[in-house]
């Protein structure tokens, strides 16, 4: 069999058991659908967040990042796995104790206020737009290149199953999605990536294999020989100022993700809030320790396979001429002299195009591994996508349903009408979903560390102070929120004006130095300052709000908690 026909195989059968969850599922009541009945166990719970925040980012970006970018690359493991630490850790457990259905209920509550709320949920909306514009384009990569379908087409086939499942089973059919889909990823990236480590390092083990072998200073010198730059030294493609930066807004941005911090809520109890965050971070450290061992990988055989090549003999190999017409991958013979260089993106001398978000999932084919495992990695990358994009729906979704209808414009509706309107907003939140990921603004990597610098800048420094400020009121936060939303998103549109707006030049390149990835930490300062300011200047919360904060950071010792 082909590479396609195993791959529509794969992909037919894991979405048939993805649609039978969804409808096994499926649920009458507010409850179920928002937050699970909070009856999912702490394994399954920390399996299901694992997928929901290891997105397409992850799973098909980030080891093209960190093949591109080297050194600097690691921006991306430090600042997605410390957000993680940070979440699970200072926030997590109190907002369990709290027990609402959403971050803006939490916001909404805390600072007793539903403009505040309102403002929550606009955040939520925007940082989960921003993210789920990421997963449609990942889905839409691989059915391009696997199911030799265009994208387009392929986005429209991941919205429709995204949709039937979410609106369906709502939060718990999600969950026991993802639980299925985090397995289904895990292996896809270690099974090739074991492969890949024992052909180039003779170790099975791709960890083991980038730490005990000579690989990554093999790749470095290859790469000084062709006049490229270091790939071991530090700072070659980012400043200092944007390294720590983008670091630092990631970790923040992590710590804000709405359809991450529901995950919390699924659960029974405090206890298992935070066993599920021990699994959690388990089962997100098997991909995250393998994916630099993949990055080296494929920067190595990419370039022994393109450089100093002859342009037609490449052209003649199966997967660059399926990846050519996907247009991610480009060789241009520049000279005439019918040899390809392989030079900086930069260079005017480089031949060779490569769009960093094909690395994952072309690399079991440069490595000639068996058409079963190239297969395998294309439903790992789907999964990774979907899963994170239906919780990103859920999180909309809940946030107009539940946020903005139920506990604002309408408080006496039933449960009928509440499920009716999440529904719907899913649906709607799908196709905007699915126009951003035909039309997205950077690639899978960029777009989602854009969501992450606006939940930095909007939704932590709220949920922050609010469990650690008792003086904090709603007028901190409300004016905070808004100026870190929509500081960081002006700037992000300004610094990506060519993909955003079709023009030929930035508005800005950068602000104070630092780029479009890490302007939320900017936004994040602002807000705190904002919010401290402000707070301190207007009049106290009521005494029963700063009792509330005491009493959710305050353990109580109980039979349950």
């Amino acid at each position: 069999m082909t590479v396609e026909a195993i791959t529509l195989t794969l992909v037919v059968i894991t979405f048939g058991i993805y649609i039978y969850i969804g409808w096994w599922a499926k649920v009458k009541d507010t409850s179920n659908f928002f937050v699970a009945g909070k009856e999912i166990p702490a394994v399954a719970n920390g399996a299901a967040i694992a997928a929901d925040w290891m997105s397409a980012a992850s799973f098909i970006s980030m080891a093209g990042l960190i093949s591109f970018l080297g050194y600097d690359g690691t921006i991306y493991l430090m600042g997605w796995t410390g957000g993680y630490v940070l979440l699970a850790l200072l926030l997590a457990p109190y907002l369990r104790k709290f027990g609402r259905y959403t971050v803006p209920d939490f916001i909404g509550d805390r600072y007793y206020s539903n403009g505040t709320r309102a403002v929550a949920a606009i955040a939520t909306i925007f940082i989960s737009l921003t993210y789920v514009a990421g997963q449609m384009r990942g889905v839409g990569i691989v059915f391009s290149r696997y199911l030799q379908v265009d994208i387009t087409m392929g986005v429209v086939i991941g919205m429709a199953i995204v949709a039937f499942f979410a609106v369906l089973g709502g939060m718990k059919g999600i969950t026991w999605t993802q639980v299925i889909q985090y397995f289904v990823l895990i292996i896809a990236i270690i099974i090739p990536a074991a492969a890949i480590s024992l052909k180039l390092t003779g170790i099975p083990i791709p960890q083991a294999g980038l730490t005990f072998s000579d690989i990554a200073q093999r790749l470095s010198q290859l790469q000084v020989d062709l006049g490229m730059t270091e790939y071991l030294a530090p700072f070659q493609n980012m400043s200092g100022l944007n390294v720590f930066a983008v670091t630092l807004a990631l970790m923040l941005g992590t710590a804000g993700l709405p359809h991450v911090i529901v995950r919390f809520y699924t659960v029974k109890d405090v206890r298992s809030a935070r066993w599920s965050a021990g699994w959690a971070l388990i089962f997100i450290a098997l991909l995250y320790t393998v994916a630099p061992a993949i990055g080296v990988f494929a920067k190595y055989n990419l370039i022994n396979t393109f450089n100093d090549q002859p342009i037609e003999q490449v052209r003649e190999i199966s997967w660059v001429e399926k990846w050519e017409e996907t247009g991610l991958l480009g060789l241009d013979d520049k000279n005439g002299d019918g040899i390809l260089n392989f030079a900086e993106d930069t260079s005017p001398q480089n031949e060779v195009t490569i769009d960093p978000d094909i690395i994952v999932l072309s690399t079991p084919e440069v490595a000639q591994l068996s058409p079963f495992i190239i297969a395998l990695v294309a439903a790992g990358g789907l999964a990774a996508a979907l899963s994170t994009a239906s919780g990103l729906l859920l999180a909309m979704s809940s946030a107009v349903s539940h946020d903005l209808y139920y506990r604002i414009f309408k408080p006496g509706a039933n449960e009928q009408q509440r499920l009716k309107v999440g529904r719907i907003m899913i649906f709607l939140a799908v196709l905007v979903a699915g126009y951003f990921g035909i039309h997205p603004p950077g690639f899978v990597g960029e777009v989602v560390a854009f969501a992450f610098g606006i939940a930095a800048a909007s939704l932590f420094p709220a949920i922050l102070l609010g469990i650690f400020d008792k003086r904090m009121n709603r007028e901190g936060a409300t004016w905070g929120i808004l100026v870190g939303l929509i500081f960081t998103v002006s700037m992000i549109l300004l610094m990506r004006s060519v993909e955003i707006f079709g023009t030929e030049s930035q508005i800005i390149e950068s602000f104070l130095g630092i780029n479009a990835q890490g302007i939320g930490v900017v936004g994040a300062i602002l807000n705190f300052v904002i919010s401290f300011i402000i707070s301190r200047s207007t009049q106290a919360p009521p005494e029963e709000i700063s009792q509330m904060v005491e009493d959710v950071r305050v353990p109580k010792v109980t039979k349950k908690e």
